[in-house]
């Protein structure tokens, strides 16, 4: 997909949700309700998401940006005889 085309697809989800929030004032309690229902799945992924990515940034990297060196991997060598 072209990023251009990506874009288009980004700006007419906008347009339908502005569109959306617009008429939401006028809307019928169940439309209200199934709106806000689908607006906190999409905000509780992303949430989850953000806290998803930032764990595993701190376990690998740390905070300090540096490896740590619990993490690091070490090759087992067979015992000798």
């Amino acid at each position: 997909m072209s990023s251009e085309r990506f874009l288009k697809e980004v700006q007419a989800i906008g347009e339908k949700f502005l569109l959306k929030l617009q008429k939401l004032p006028k809307a019928e309690p169940v439309e209200i309700v199934s709106f806000s229902v689908v607006l906190l799945f999409i905000v509780t992924v992303l949430v989850l998401t953000i806290i998803a990515c930032s764990c595993c940034c701190c376990s690998c990297c740390g905070c300090d940006g540096r490896p740590d060196p619990r993490h690091r991997k070490s090759q087992v060598r067979p015992a000798a005889r």
